[in-house]
Formats: structure tokens, C-alpha cells, sequence
């Protein structure tokens, strides 16, 4: 019995439903529902979906008349929406976080709360600055989650990007131990980052992911929080070959989709999977749910972002063999070595500080100091094969092993990742269908099952 329930739970979760069958199997939706319930009572999974729903003030009508768009027509975007709102609901993820939503529109904004309102789940939207139109929704279903905190994040920057961290309590204990029931904590992040018009923009975006870790690691500190799984979910527009996938992996953070069908980080791996059709026509995977136990053993912010930009120096600098881009980096420097002025010019030309997006000089300072390993105030030949050039970029992020720990009770509480699902389904094999109109991008939702996890001394 207690398999079939725990198959049910997948097929309510990750089951895609083609556009033509799909009202044909609503009346299914109250029996996979209590199948659901029952199998949540048997393994307390929770799910979420993140979806860029595409903003009916971008989606455009006819490639021809590149003004004409969904918005000036309310059939249009009100029975897609309807549909996708149809979908979301019968996914019934404990965790929803959608991207574009149009806030700037009081009828659909109307229609989503009170249907997902009705549906049991809390709403939380935030518009982009300076009136973009779109924002973010994140919606938590009462029956799985109690919200403890909700913050939003104004990046300020190119773009007008913004983001909502929720911190939310489980409502059922996931398990007991000898003294009290214990309620599983989530750090949840929805964002929605700025696309890569160019190579400039890399150090933008960089940023903005940067804000958000930054901000997570000093609300854990202010309210003093135990250690708790972290989940980002958003359209991160950048693929897992870019600065921001390393930068989140060098903090331990894992790709959900990724691990559930045992994708590496490999070049051969990079290309798997698709969620998004951009406006360029270019097919590409850039929809993810991160997930960050607490037993990750991870590098400090600071030093992540270093590395971080530095790669994105290399890569600035790709055209050049290892000599030519010392010489450019070293600029018209008196001796073998690269000195600080000429650091800074090199970044300036490279379009990395000198503008009001870029590398502030506080942060230049600091990526300054990475760079002079021994301290003394130049960066020669060496450091910068180590530091720039040819990094130790990825090291390999391990679980944290025990070691003279047998005996201990200090756990934390995390996730494993059991399974995830991209629709349409063809986007799983790489590939974009032509009769998929629900949005630009694919829907992705990921089911986690609670896990006890050693904690590492330097985090319980």
C-alpha cells in the first residue's frame, strides 16, 4: 500500500498535462488529491514549482508587428493565464514562485489571489522598480507551512531586478525526537535576474545573485537562526555553463533538476535540458530550483565572489593566450608584474568598474587583495596563473564527513531531492515544441523529502 501512495504522490506532483487532454483529466484532480494526503501522512514530501509565466506586456502577437502585444487583448492574456493558473492548481505545489507576473494589471493580479486564496495558499507579490510592469509572486499552501518572515530585496541596479525571501516553519512535525516535536525551517528565495544583452552585463548579474547571499547570511545572523536548508527558485537567465551556476555551486548550492536525473557539471551534461525559447529564438536551460543543505561545507561568500570575477575576467580576456593577457593586465606597468593602478585600468577597459553598475572600489580593493597572495602590493607572474588564469574554480563540494563525531545528537534537518520534472516534457530531451503557447518558459517543480543531516561544527 505504501508504495502505491508514494507513487501517487509523483504522479500528482511531476505528471505533465498536454494542452488538448487536460480538461478531460480535471475530473481526476479530488481523487489524486486524497491519494496525495494520505501519501504525505506515510513520507511528509513538500514540492515546489517555479514558472516565469511570461508577462502578457512582453508576449508578442505577430513577429511582423513587433508593438503588437497580448496585453492590449484581454481574451488573450485572460485565458492563458486562466490555464496556467489551472495547472498550478492541480499541480497543488506546497511552494509556488512565479516570475513576470503582471502586477500592473489589478484584474489579473485579482484573479490569481483569490484563486490561489481559495486554494489555500498566502500570497506574496512584488512589483519590479520603476514601474517595469511585472514582478514576482510567491505563494506558500497554509496546509504545509506557517510564514515566520517575508523580506524584500530592491537590487537597485540595471534592470530593476527584485527578490522575496520568505523564512517558513512547517506546519506538521516532519518527525519527533526524545524531547519535542520538530517543525522543519525553509529559507526560500524567489528571484527573477537580469538577461545578458552582453559580456558587460555579467558583472551586473553577478551582483545580483551576490545581494541575495549576502542578505540571506545576515538575516541568519540577525535572528540567530539554527542551520536550515536554503531554496532559490527563479528564471536565473544564465545557463549552467555560466558565472552565476559556478558561483552557486562553489557555495555548495545544487542544481534540484539536475541531481534528481544525475546530471553532472560537465560540458557533456550542460545541454540535457531546456526551459526557456528567448526572444532571440535561441532554445536554452535557464529555470532553476537551488537547494543548499546545511551539512555543505562551503567557501566563504567573499572568496566565492572573488572567484568569481575573476572568471569573468578570464573569460573577458578568452581571446588572448596566458602572456597577452598578463601584458594586458599589467598594462604599461615599469616591471614583470601587475601593479594596482594597472589592475584597475585593465577592469576599467574590460567594462568590470567605471560606471555605475560595475565593481565598486571597495570591491575592487578586496579582489585586489585575492589577487596579491603574499602582500606585497603586486600581483606577479605566478599569482596570476593561480588566482586568475588557472584557479582551482570548482572544487569538488563534499558532504561533511564525520569524524569523531560518533555519538553526537547535534543534527540538522535538510532535504534530499526525489524528483523533479520539466513541462512539456520535450524539454527534458533539449528540445522546444511549436505547439507549446503557455509561455516562453517551461514549468519546473521538484518534490523533497525530509532528511536528518550531521551538522558541521562550524554551523550548529
Amino acid at each position: 500500500m505504501f508504495l502505491k501512495l508514494e507513487a501517487a504522490v509523483d504522479l500528482n506532483f511531476v505528471n505533465c498535462i498536454p494542452n488538448s487532454i487536460f480538461q478531460q483529466r480535471r475530473s481526476i484532480q479530488r481523487i489524486s488529491t486524497t491519494f496525495v494526503r494520505y501519501a504525505l501522512m506515510a513520507e511528509p514530501c513538500i514540492s515546489c514549482t517555479t514558472f516565469n509565466i511570461l508577462a502578457p506586456i512582453y508576449k508578442r502577437l505577430d513577429k511582423e508587428n513587433q508593438s503588437s502585444r497580448e496585453s492590449d487583448y484581454k481574451a488573450y492574456w485572460l485565458s492563458r493565464n486562466q490555464s496556467i493558473l489551472d495547472r498550478l492548481l492541480y499541480d497543488r505545489s506546497s511552494i509556488i514562485c512565479l516570475q513576470e507576473f503582471w502586477v500592473g494589471n489589478e484584474e489579473l493580479v485579482d484573479i490569481y489571489e483569490k484563486r490561489l486564496g481559495d486554494a489555500g495558499y498566502i500570497n506574496f507579490k512584488l512589483a519590479r522598480t520603476n514601474n517595469r510592469g511585472d514582478g514576482l509572486l510567491t505563494a506558500v499552501h497554509k496546509d504545509y507551512f506557517r510564514i515566520v518572515d517575508y523580506r524584500e530585496l530592491l537590487f537597485n541596479d540595471f534592470g530593476d531586478r527584485v527578490a522575496q525571501i520568505l523564512h517558513v516553519e512547517s506546519v506538521i512535525p516532519f518527525w519527533q525526537n526524545r524531547n519535542r516535536n520538530v517543525q522543519q525551517e525553509i529559507l526560500i528565495v524567489n528571484t527573477h535576474l537580469l538577461f545578458p544583452h552582453n559580456s558587460s552585463l555579467s558583472i551586473v548579474r553577478l551582483h545580483q545573485v551576490y545581494k541575495i547571499l549576502k542578505y540571506v547570511e545576515s538575516y541568519q545572523k540577525e535572528k540567530k537562526l539554527n542551520p536550515m536548508p536554503i531554496i532559490l527558485c527563479g528564471d536565473w537567465n544564465g545557463s549552467k555553463r555560466g558565472h552565476v551556476y559556478k558561483f552557486l555551486r562553489s557555495q555548495g548550492f545544487v542544481s534540484s533538476y539536475d541531481t534528481a536525473h544525475q546530471y553532472t557539471d560537465s560540458d557533456a551534461d550542460a545541454h540535457k535540458w531546456v526551459s526557456h525559447r528567448n526572444h532571440r529564438g535561441n532554445i536554452c536551460g535557464v529555470d532553476f530550483i537551488w537547494l543548499l543543505n546545511p551539512v555543505k561545507d562551503k567557501k566563504p561568500l567573499k572568496t566565492s565572489w572573488g572567484e568569481a570575477v575573476f572568471s569573468i575576467i578570464k573569460y573577458q580576456l578568452r581571446a588572448l593566450v596566458e602572456n597577452d593577457a598578463f601584458a594586458f593586465l599589467k598594462a604599461d606597468g615599469p616591471g614583470d608584474y601587475i601593479t594596482f593602478s594597472g589592475f584597475c585600468e585593465a577592469l576599467h577597459q574590460l567594462g568590470l568598474r567605471g560606471h555605475p553598475y560595475g565593481l565598486s572600489a571597495e570591491e575592487t580593493k578586496d579582489l585586489w587583495i585575492e589577487a596579491d597572495i603574499d602582500g606585497n602590493g603586486v600581483v606577479d607572474y605566478k599569482e596570476f596563473q593561480k588566482r586568475i588564469w588557472n584557479p582551482i574554480w570548482l572544487e569538488r563540494i563534499e558532504k561533511y564527513h564525520e569524524e569523531g563525531r560518533e555519538g553526537t545528537e547535534e543534527q540538522a534537518l535538510g532535504f534530499n531531492v526525489k524528483n523533479a520534472v520539466l513541462c512539456p516534457r520535450e524539454v527534458e530531451k533539449g528540445m522546444w515544441p511549436e505547439d507549446y503557447s503557455l509561455s516562453d518558459h517551461a514549468r519546473l517543480t521538484v518534490v523533497f523529502s525530509p532528511a536528518r543531516m550531521a551538522c558541521p561544527p562550524t554551523v550548529c
